[in-house]
């Protein structure tokens, strides 16, 4: 039995802001997790400090699944971002700490390797449609295999996911930036610019769009029905998830893939969508849907209904995160694809990683746990930087999802 002595709650901005949570057993075994949720990385990093360290200090580290019921039953107001995030910390932690007691990397304690590595998609864009192109084949000549493709629509300045410089990142240092949308404008300039990667590159790709929940239900069944030609491997969140029963609609209109999931939290939130099938990839992300453990669950479920898995991964996730979702990537049998942005160096420097990129593939490494280490001095060089994500507005005025 070993027993957690010490827990600490890092909040730093190598680059952008992470939450980070130490476990460190009476033994000196170490472990992190993840506790970032962006724009409200606070009230996380007070939640684990106020409310869940306390309770960690002398249980047994060992008992993984133990921990996690004792975390979300014990606290009766269950689910929801924030606690679902701190509770992928502690999980995330004890999981590293897990493979680090037994000499094995974190995957092999999850039954193995089903395959050799883990499939990734780049994140392509352009401020128009010759510039999106030049970005597919930068992603196209450094061996990815799949290419997400996103480009600014004419006119419109709050087009979600082109990229302003060298790292994609939309949170902004003030209060949240106000931008404008047009729905209309989008669904006939998209499927245009789809058509054009694949005139241009052909079919020998995988090729990714994310819709970012901006679409009715029957704007998104018409949306998807439109780029059929382009063949896409997925649309991603085509409208908003709170009314799960709309992706029928969604269904009987196109045979479009759909990928949903990396606002949910928990199994109850995607049960709907995944016994129903009304989806084809579950998009929940092991910081944001109770760490690995629970993570697991939910791809089990996936697995029972040919259902993949296609876990977020942008860079609001850090690479503890990132090591965790490769590690189960490895060992899911129902694995899709892994979404992967590049971290910024900074946060390279706080965070050493031993996950590699090699032909569009991604590995975890054999180090012992998750093979991450976490640099907290360097890491005090990076205060917080609050910072908030955009909200858009339609052209008369009226909020709509961003």
């Amino acid at each position: 039995m070993s027993r957690i002595e010490h827990a600490e709650v890092f909040v730093a901005s190598p680059a952008r802001n992470f939450v980070t949570l130490r476990i460190t057993t009476a033994d000196g075994v170490t472990g992190h997790g993840d506790a970032t949720l962006n724009g409200r990385e606070l009230a996380v990093a007070s939640y684990l400090r106020d409310h869940v360290v306390p309770l960690l200090i002398g249980r047994d580290a060992a008992r993984i699944e133990d921990t996690w019921q004792y975390l979300y039953r014990g606290a009766y107001w269950r689910r929801g971002p924030v606690t679902m995030t701190a509770i992928a910390a502690v999980d995330t932690a004890l999981w590293d700490i897990k493979g680090k007691v037994a000499g094995l990397p974190v995957y092999q304690l999850l039954g193995g390797r089903c395959r050799d590595g883990v499939l990734v998609y780049g994140h392509a864009s352009g401020s128009d449609v010759p510039s999106l192109l030049d970005d597919v084949a930068r992603f196209r000549e450094a061996g990815y295999r799949a290419v997400r493709a996103q480009a600014a629509v004419p006119g419109v300045g709050g087009t979600y996911g082109v990229r302003k410089g060298a790292i994609y990142e939309p949170a902004a240092a003030s209060l949240p930036d106000e931008q404008p949308w047009d729905t209309e404008a989008y669904l006939r300039f998209a499927p245009t610019y789809l058509r054009a990667v694949r005139e241009r590159y052909g079919f020998d790709f995988h090729l990714l769009h994310d819709v970012h929940h901006r679409l009715t239900p029957v704007e998104a069944a018409r949306f998807g029905k439109t780029v059929e030609e382009a063949q896409l491997f997925w649309m991603e969140d085509p409208t908003p998830v709170e009314n799960q029963e709309s992706f029928r609609l969604i269904r009987q209109h196109t045979t479009t893939p759909i990928a949903v999931g990396e606002v949910l939290n928990s199994i109850w939130d995607v049960h709907h969508l995944i016994t129903e099938q009304l989806i084809d990839y579950v998009r929940t992300s092991v910081v944001h849907a109770g760490g690995i453990t629970h993570l697991r669950r939910i791809f089990d479920l996936a697995a029972l209904y040919g259902i993949r898995t296609g876990s977020h991964g942008a860079t609001d996730l850090s690479p503890v995160a990132l090591a965790a979702a490769v590690h189960l990537d490895l060992a899911v049998p129902n694995f899709g694809i892994q979404e992967y942005m590049e971290h910024a160096p900074e946060t390279m420097e706080v965070f050493r990683c031993g996950v590699t990129l090699a032909d569009g593939l991604l590995n975890p490494g054999d180090a012992p746990g998750l093979g991450v280490d976490y640099d907290e001095k360097l890491a005090a060089r990076f205060p917080y930087n609050p910072r908030y994500l955009p909200v858009a507005r339609r052209l008369d005025g009226s909020v709509h999802d961003w």
